[in-house]
């Protein structure tokens, strides 16, 4: 289903509420929107993640999907916004290179490098490319967790990152995502294969999007 975007890259549809932050675009696209990186906010309501949006230099995805279901778009989808992290290797996850493709001991940072020379279609997309969804949820430390004496010193935050579980979403934040992530295929023309959970993209918490379904029937409009 294609949808009105506007010159500035904004949705006009009665299912997306504008509350647009220019303090995380980062400027004009210089390349073509490939893909869609989808993410949970790790944060407990739609407000903070907003207020956050508002800080300089923040960053942030183009979409935030409340837990009503409600889509919010927060940034044009012809801005570049700072959303993915340092790429992984997709070559790895598909079987066209292995390991000894790479330099010994390449760190995330190195193959990062690496993948931004290859052409688009031949890697993950990154913030160039991508149009990235952010689905309210937390990550929370498991019941009864005890970090092991190194890991004592670490902040609450670092701990929740390494070893804390996202939030399930709800079953309206997926119908709700599967309805964007259709439009905006069919909108700028993308192939349903280049739809990615972040830590598949990035390494990031790996529970992060792991029951964001986007494949849900989408009613005509």
């Amino acid at each position: 289903m294609l949808v009105e975007i506007d010159k500035h890259g904004m949705i006009s549809h009665a299912r997306v509420r504008h509350a647009r932050s220019p303090q995380i675009e980062r400027g004009k696209r210089t390349a073509a929107i490939t893909g869609i990186v989808v993410h949970q906010t790790d944060a407990e309501t739609l407000e903070s993640s907003l207020n956050s949006y508002r800080n300089p230099k923040a960053n942030g995805a183009h979409f935030l999907i409340d837990k009503d279901g409600t889509i919010y778009q927060t940034a044009a989808i012809y801005q570049r916004t700072n959303h993915v992290g340092p790429l992984k290797a997709r070559c790895l996850i598909t079987g066209k290179c292995t390991p000894r493709d790479f330099p010994a001991k390449a760190g995330a940072t190195t193959i990062h490098r690496i993948e931004m020379r290859k052409a688009p279609h031949e890697r993950y997309p990154g913030n160039m490319e991508a149009i990235g969804i952010e689905m309210v949820g937390r990550a929370r430390l498991p019941a009864g967790f005890r970090p092991i004496p190194e890991e004592r010193h670490w902040s609450l935050d670092k701990l929740r990152g390494e070893y804390g579980i996202f939030d399930t979403p709800t079953a309206a934040q997926n119908q709700a995502l599967s309805w964007l992530v259709s439009v905006l295929e069919d909108s700028m023309q993308m192939p349903h294969t280049e739809v990615f959970r972040h830590p598949l993209v990035s390494s990031k918490n790996k529970t992060e999007a792991q029951g964001a379904n986007w494949n849900l029937p989408v009613p005509k409009p």
